[in-house]
């Protein structure tokens, strides 16, 4: 029973033994969980996975093996908005596209938005000016706006300055082989070894020429030698990220094995006041950025992963974030980490060749006073070049 489960399970990468498949029967047996797939889907994660960076893994699996299990919600039951279908859905041409004019600027944006709020009383669909799915409304989403506020379901032209949903992102998988070895070597650039710790590992040439001294034997032992580089890593995640998911994902696995000393979190767009460890708890767990300044000292590397495209209000603007209403502009909070941190290195996975056509990158690298790599071996190649000239 459920033995393609467990096969499936192996060919994921999770360690699925025949223990663990007999204690999963033993359970079902027992009526531990209720006899509902949900129940099912807590009880077999819980027996299988034993490691947080695993779950992304088991889901991926479990949907595969068990599609079309959940049945649909009953009768009656209330949809979320983002599962309603696009009605009304206008195909533009481009020249209707031209003439849907911008509403201006963030101030005006927000104001309108405002005053939308107030006077809207119903859900809408289509049109210019009501909050709704399809149309040509800056409120919404679904439609088309050259500058608008996303409410609620996926974008589709990636024109919104800002976001009105609770998304959730994953964790990067830091388990992940490589399908090559050269990000590793070019990470192995950023290094200056060093041994400190316990003396745990046996000196051989220190216990012969003790021996040799001493006329018995000297067993000497000494630290394991190891990269001494103290590395913070910030990995954007989510929207426009995700297309790069597998590249950064084994850069995070390089990086895992070359740093001894590595600290990473993550962020959506651009860091502002907090960041946090784990996607699944972003919105209750959040580190703030004013703590890692003084807890992790000006001799840490930082490194930035992002593709650094964005409305150009989320760098500038108090409350230009797509997420939440920051007090302070992204780019105070990019000052205060460049400020602090003399090693400092921004990787870009969108090819380079495309930088100039994104306002909101020329803004990056600005502050980041150039230090703007592209997310390739030779990229990576520069960036640790330019790591490990600060000291």
């Amino acid at each position: 029973m459920f033995i393609s489960f467990v096969e499936a399970l192996r060919r994921g990468g999770l360690s699925a033994s025949l223990k663990e498949h007999l204690l999963l029967l033993e359970a079902l047996d027992a009526g531990v969980v209720a006899a509902d797939p949900e129940s099912f889907y807590y009880l077999a994660r819980a027996t299988f996975v034993h490691d947080e960076t695993q779950l992304d893994r088991f889901d991926r699996v479990f949907a595969e093996v068990f599609r079309g299990l959940l049945q649909p919600a009953e009768p009656g039951a209330e949809i979320p908005e983002e599962w309603l279908r696009l009605v009304a859905e206008k195909y533009l041409t481009p020249e209707q596209m031209e003439e849907i004019k911008a509403l201006g600027s963030w101030d005006e944006v927000m104001e309108t938005l405002k005053k939308r709020l107030e006077e809207q009383k119903e859900r809408h669909e289509g049109g210019s000016k009501w909050i709704g799915t399809g149309g040509t409304s800056p409120f919404g989403h679904g439609g088309y706006n050259p500058e608008g506020v996303r409410i609620g379901g996926p974008g589709r032209h990636g024109r919104a300055i800002k976001v009105w949903e609770k998304r959730e992102f994953k964790d990067l998988d830091d388990t992940r082989e490589l399908g090559t070895r050269n990000i590793k070597v070019a990470l192995r650039r950023l290094r200056r070894f060093a041994r400190e710790g316990a003396a745990d590992e046996l000196d051989l040439e220190g216990t012969i020429d003790g021996t040799a001294r001493q006329g018995w034997l000297d067993v000497r032992m000494r630290p394991e030698r190891h990269n001494a580089v103290k590395l913070l890593l910030f990995l954007d995640v989510g929207g426009s990220m995700d297309p790069h998911v597998k590249l950064c994902e084994e850069l995070f696995s390089a990086a895992r094995t070359e740093f001894k000393h590595l600290e990473h979190f993550y962020f959506h767009n651009c860091i502002y006041e907090g960041v946090w460890k784990e996607n699944r708890r972003r919105w209750t767990e959040r580190t703030p950025v004013h703590d890692i300044l003084h807890k992790f000292g000006a001799d840490h590397k930082l490194v930035i992963v992002g593709d650094a495209a964005m409305s150009p209000y989320e760098i500038s603007m108090p409350g230009g974030s797509v997420e939440h209403m920051n007090e302070e502009a992204g780019a105070v909070w990019l000052q205060r980490l460049t400020d602090t941190y003399a090693s400092v290195a921004w990787l870009n996975p969108t090819p380079e060749a495309y930088w100039g056509h994104s306002a909101s990158t020329a803004m990056i690298r600005q502050l980041m006073d150039d230090r703007m790599y592209g997310l390739t071996l030779e990229g990576l190649d520069s960036a640790m070049r330019e790591l490990s000239r600060k000291k």
